[in-house]
């Protein structure tokens, strides 16, 4: 069975990329209409914190929406002590929803 160009993008980017619990893998999926952000320890296998669109109640952009689950992912590791993480953007550019995503996360104290 061959694998699509999107399942190589995705093996490509984890094969470079894995998460620690001091520092943990900052997963971001976008589908259509939502976004969400999971910090995940590869190590153990577990997540540590997760945040979705479907959570947040305010009609606003898509964009606008992935900066606050960046800003809500960036709260929720700070309550866990967590300061530095390893940025996962799977198969998709670092661009638009993306990079408000990490630019929300990055305005909150999360260093990826």
């Amino acid at each position: 069975m061959q694998l699509t160009n999107k399942e190589k993008r995705i093996k490509r980017v984890r094969a470079k990329i894995s998460g620690t619990a001091s520092r943990p893998r900052l997963s971001v999926y976008r589908s259509n209409k939502q976004v969400e952000a999971q910090l995940i320890d590869d190590i153990k296998g577990e997540t540590l914190v997760s945040v979705s669109s479907l959570t947040l109640k305010e009609k606003a952009t898509p964009t606008e929406k992935a900066k606050k689950i960046g800003e809500m992912v960036a709260e929720k590791a700070a309550a866990k002590k967590i300061t530095e993480v390893v940025f996962d953007r799977r198969d998709k550019q670092y661009h638009g929803r993306v990079k408000a995503l990490a630019e929300g996360a990055r305005s909150k104290g999360l260093t990826i």
